[in-house]
């Protein structure tokens, strides 16, 4: 095989790669769907979909109500979304990141996962914290301190606050590998704190649906959250490995 045969054929391959990995990667059969109406809503639908390893996406569940943050979406980091031309995620912006993300560890308060859980978990006391501080060099990071002796700017940022809202938190990795400072930080979904209160850049929903989406997830399916607006949506479910729109619109209903 000549040299230029060679390259010209590494070249495909590099192409394809790049191509393919902007998106749902293979390994996640698992999927946490998130869609807004457009960039500036604070209201959306989440549903969940499997599907086999090379197969098609299948719904299980939804779709059910969910909040973003308080000013909409805006294109976050994670495993596709990042390269996008257009508004991008910042600390304390008010938006919650749009893209495809990885599913990090669930948090909560009780020393077990609900009922069914099966799924890394950390139960969470006055020691844990999560940096959303730019200036720290633990940024977008979960840290243990000595919560009698805490550093200086940790103390509005224990993940054992007392707020029923944080009673679960699943981490979504936006922003993770490695955090860039001032891209965003703690972003999770937890319980909503009303059916009219966005979030600072979370998703919220219903106690019930959170624990539903907690009892679902497996490590070894390699769940992924994918949100975005509806037109973007039906631009690139295709090329990121998305359910089809067919699919989305027939999802299951659920009762909240």
């Amino acid at each position: 095989m000549s040299i230029m045969r060679s390259l010209a054929i590494g070249l495909s391959m590099m192409i394809g790669i790049s191509a393919y990995a902007a998106g749902v990667p293979d390994d996640c059969t698992q999927l946490i769907l998130g869609i807004a109406p457009n960039w500036d809503s604070m209201r959306g639908e989440l549903r969940l979909l499997e599907r086999t390893r090379g197969g098609e996406w299948a719904a299980v569940a939804g779709p059910f109500p969910v909040l973003f943050g308080k000013n909409g979406i805006a294109w976050g980091t994670g495993l596709a979304g990042q390269n996008e031309p257009g508004l991008r995620k910042k600390e304390r912006d008010g938006r919650a990141p749009a893209g495809v993300f990885e599913i990090g560890q669930v948090f909560g308060y009780n020393p077990h996962l609900p009922a069914g859980g099966d799924y890394p978990y950390h139960q969470v006391t006055e020691a844990d914290v999560w940096s959303d501080d730019p200036r720290s060099p633990n940024y977008n990071r979960h840290i243990v301190i000595d919560p009698k002796n805490p550093p200086d700017n940790y103390t509005h940022e224990k993940m054992r606050s007392g707020d029923f809202a944080y009673e679960w938190l699943i981490e979504i990795r936006h922003n993770s590998d490695p955090p860039v400072p001032g891209v965003g930080s703690a972003i999770f979904f937890h319980i909503r704190r009303g059916e009219n209160r966005p979030t600072t850049g979370c998703t919220t929903m219903a106690k019930e649906n959170l624990v539903k989406l907690i009892t679902w997830l497996r490590a070894n399916r390699h769940p992924c959250y994918a949100l975005l607006p509806a037109a973007e949506y039906d631009k690139k479910w295709r090329s990121w490995n998305l359910p089809s729109p067919e699919t989305v619109h027939h999802s299951i209903s659920s009762s909240h």
